[in-house]
């Protein structure tokens, strides 16, 4: 009997340091994995502390280049409002000198009077 119970405590204790040595393998695995987890923390930390301010000034940025692209636009619409009056100006003037008859040579006056005799 007193060997059934020997032989038990040693299965049990064979078991047991089974257990420990699993739960060590574990351990050292989790260990290796937070230690991974907190270097990428620190990495992400490192490149990404700064970004709320970057990401402020360039959405600033952009607004200004949004309210000059509009002050552009008018100026442009502008512009484009003066050419197409130049333009219409233009045909005009060309339209009136083709209405307008041709003097013949005869009847044109010189520049100069005549001297009176």
């Amino acid at each position: 009997m007193l060997t059934v119970v020997v032989v038990i405590n040693l299965l049990i204790s064979v078991f047991c340091l089974y257990v420990a040595w699993q739960v060590w393998k574990l351990r050292q695995g989790l260990a290796a994995a937070a230690d991974s987890v907190d270097a990428a923390e620190r990495s992400t930390y490192a490149v990404l502390h700064d970004a709320p301010k970057g990401i402020y000034q360039t959405q600033l940025g952009v607004s200004e280049l949004k309210d000059r692209y509009q002050q552009l636009e008018i100026q442009w619409q502008r512009v484009e409002q003066v050419l197409r009056i130049l333009v219409w100006l233009q045909r005009v003037w060309r339209l009136s000198f083709r209405r307008t008859p041709k003097r013949s040579p005869s009847r044109r006056r010189s520049r100069y009077p005549e001297p009176r005799r």
